[in-house]
């Protein structure tokens, strides 16, 4: 699953991009994202920050309440679940991406390696969207099965959209959003670094 991506361009390069209203988001979102991070999202053409995860209520082992863990990616086998299908029928959004990270090697030694679109400064995932109680609108981003690229470093893949995709992500029936949801078809770049998987946050 992934579960840290960067956006390298700035708000109004995304807007650009996308054709999209960009809010006042007040301050920058970071380049690195990762659960429980704020993030661009693109849903009815604006630029929106969302919490990149829904929450999901966790308790202690005496039952007392303890913080929310953001559930950052949806599972295509799992969208009619109660959790997701509202969501997945009601509220999908553009989730841009510059390149995403899976981890990679041994347990304790696991390091970054990234995926992007080869001379692409953005791409588009699929992603879902609602309001929470908890940190106001969040987001989480759809995970198919793995293409013959990203399968030697993990078993899913976000769900990457094509351009002429996207207003039939965002608009279509729920049937015809899901038939978007398959392994990437095209070509990714891959960049295997030695950046250890567990680092610092913003370091």
């Amino acid at each position: 699953m992934c579960n840290l991506y960067k956006v390298k361009s700035s708000h109004t390069e995304v807007a650009d991009f996308f054709d999209a209203v960009a809010e006042d988001f007040g301050t920058n979102t970071p380049e690195e994202i990762y659960p429980g991070y704020p993030t661009i999202v693109v849903a009815d053409g604006r630029l929106h920050s969302m919490v990149w995860g829904f929450p999901l209520a966790q308790t202690g082992a005496k039952g007392q309440p303890l913080k929310p863990r953001p559930v950052n990616n949806t599972r295509t086998d799992k969208v009619k679940s109660f959790f997701w299908r509202d969501s997945f029928e009601n509220r999908r959004c553009l989730i841009p991406v510059s390149t995403f990270a899976e981890a990679e090697g041994e347990r304790g030694r696991m390091t970054r390696t990234w995926f992007s679109l080869p001379d692409a400064p953005l791409f588009a995932t699929a992603g879902i969207w609602r309001e929470s109680d908890e940190w106001g609108a969040v987001c989480s981003m759809l995970m198919t099965d793995a293409n013959a690229q990203v399968a030697p470093v993990h078993n899913r893949m976000p769900v990457i959209l094509a351009r002429e995709s996207w207003d039939r992500w965002l608009g279509g029936t729920p049937s015809e959003a899901y038939d978007l949801c398959i392994p990437y078809q095209g070509k990714l770049a891959l960049d295997r670094t030695d950046e250890p998987w567990f680092k610092r946050r913003g370091g």
